[in-house]
């Protein structure tokens, strides 16, 4: 499938493309459907082996944010931006970049509203801030509410917990297993919140340096990345990148429930299909993860952190009534979680 049919298979309204010779920047921005609002959502910086993939990534996160949007009822529709990392990045090559995206997201006149997401922090977004408005989640001395990675951790914990009442049936995380895949800035905080709430941890993280504070800091039991979706426990809870669920992953499943912070769990829908088939419930995961959208969204209408973490915390309500329906007329979750969404922006449901 060619980028354009893969585009036009996800409803998508329009895609930018921004090159800059002097800066190095080759950065997209996919903005999915602006029916809602205005289009929130992160800017992903990481290297891609090709334009052609780091535009597929750019098209199914913005999709994942307009359906994260309306899942939460926020007035807001999903975009996404892409910026393709160069190898040996030095700090002032960095900044250059990060002056000329802000340049970029100024000139689509607001559709498009950036702020954190992957390979991107706090400094980076300062920077844009200085060429433009459309910026969420700068640095709060400047009146903005800074690193959503705590809240977004909040919100999954909230999903976590749902889960844990609907399929196990106990209203405490005391004791359960949980095997947290990427400990990153919201996977640690989630870890931590699991952790301080009883629950019992296994964790695996490409940087070894994160295992370690994991297995200090939280009393986690350390395996290899490879290993920790074969963890026999209660909840897997991928929080790196897309695709965790997988064919090869499936395979190795002893969980009971899928629920972590991470974008674009399943590989393909045929993998929710197959986690409904075998019995373990799946969180959506644009759903579950809505805490740092929710919180800057707040941002948008005037900051009040209190008002953020209230509407972060009706992410339990949002898990369990998609686990309802989805018991009710026997369905994947993830089915059931788009039909939501597109009845309310679509009229009907797309599948």
């Amino acid at each position: 499938m060619d980028l354009f049919e893969y585009a036009n298979s996800l409803n998508f309204g329009e895609v930018h493309f921004k090159t800059d010779a002097a800066t190095g920047l080759q950065a997209i921005v996919a903005i999915h459907n602006l029916k809602q609002g205005p289009a929130i959502g992160g800017c992903r910086f990481i290297e891609y082996p090709s334009t052609a993939e780091a535009t597929r990534d750019a098209l199914r996160l913005g999709r994942g944010m307009t359906y994260k949007a309306a899942i939460s009822n926020l007035p807001h529709g999903g975009g996404k931006a892409v910026i393709m990392r160069p190898k040996n990045l030095g700090a002032e090559q960095r900044e250059r970049l990060f002056e000329e995206f802000g340049r970029f997201v100024d000139s689509l006149g607001g559709r498009y509203i950036t702020c954190e997401d992957s390979g991107t922090n706090v400094n980076d977004i300062n920077v844009a801030h200085r060429f433009t408005d459309h910026v969420l989640g700068y640095d709060p001395d400047a009146g903005s509410s800074g690193d959503p990675s705590p809240v977004t951790a909040y919100g999954v914990r909230r999903g976590i917990e749902a889960a844990v009442k609907f399929k196990l049936g106990r209203d405490s995380l005391e004791g359960v297993h949980i095997a947290v895949q990427g400990l990153g800035a919201v996977g640690f905080c989630l870890a931590r919140e699991l952790h301080e709430l009883g629950a019992t941890l296994t964790v695996a993280d490409i940087n070894p340096a994160a295992v370690e504070r994991g297995v200090n800091e939280l009393g986690a039991t350390a395996v290899s990345v490879d290993a920790i979706h074969t963890v026999d426990c209660d909840i897997y809870a991928p929080c790196a990148l897309g695709g965790a669920i997988n064919d090869t992953t499936l395979a190795g499943l002893q969980c009971k429930i899928v629920a972590g912070a991470a974008n674009n769990q399943l590989l393909e829908n045929r993998h929710g299909e197959e986690l409904h088939r075998r019995g373990i419930l799946y969180a959506p995961d644009y759903a579950i993860n809505a805490g740092g959208l929710i919180n800057v969204a707040q941002e948008y209408v005037g900051y009040d952190r209190e008002r953020a973490m209230a509407k972060t915390s009706e992410i339990y309500e949002t898990m369990l009534a998609i686990f309802d329906r989805a018991g009710s007329e026997d369905l994947p979750t993830d089915v059931i979680a788009d039909r939501i969404v597109e009845e309310k922006i679509f009229g009907k449901a797309l599948r």
